[in-house]
């Protein structure tokens, strides 16, 4: 990521995500999040609104539609992400370039308000019912190819696992090691 312009921005949402699918099934949601900063003026002792922000942002796969899920217009969020141009043409055949934020994390901002997050469902690991009907499970088929490694590599060489599976079958014998 080095040489892209990395930013956060806290704002409102201006309206409701929108969810859109690309031909090839990725989820993505836009939204522009409006930022207005407020400075204290002492000599009127008030707080002044400077001019505010409208960032377009575009939020992409799973993220897409967790914000799409939770976030609505107005709700106050902090989004962070990097800073992408993008070049089109008016009706009138003029070039524009515009800057929206590609958005790598959003959520809620607590500041004036509480959330309770969701419940996900929990990721488990593959239990007896996922084996083949031989038994096997389908991880232990699973293979690595020796022209990864070096062959006399310790743990993953070929003198180490000669037929290159994750789990080699258990050997019985006492280990002879070769002395370097």
């Amino acid at each position: 990521m080095s040489g892209e312009t990395s930013i956060t921005v806290i704002g409102n949402l201006t309206s409701d995500p929108e969810l859109r699918f690309t031909a090839a099934g990725a989820a993505v949601a836009n939204v522009t999040i409006a930022s207005t900063p407020r400075t204290f003026d002492p000599a009127s002792k008030e707080w002044k609104d400077g001019d505010t922000l409208f960032m377009h942002c575009s939020i992409w796969r799973e993220a897409a539609e967790n914000a799409a899920a939770s976030l609505a217009k107005g709700s106050r969020v902090v989004a962070s992400g990097v800073l992408k141009p993008r070049t089109y043409e008016t009706k009138a055949g003029e070039k524009r370039t515009v800057l929206e934020l590609e958005v790598e994390e959003i959520g809620l901002s607590l500041r004036y308000t509480a959330a309770t997050p969701a419940a996900r469902p929990s990721t488990t690991e593959p239990t007896l019912k996922d084996a083949e009907p031989d038994g096997t499970h389908p991880a232990d088929s699973f293979t690595i190819s020796p022209r990864q490694y070096a062959d006399d590599e310790a743990w993953f060489g070929l003198r180490a696992n000669p037929s290159g599976l994750v789990a080699p079958p258990v050997i019985t014998e006492t280990p002879v090691y070769e002395s370097e």
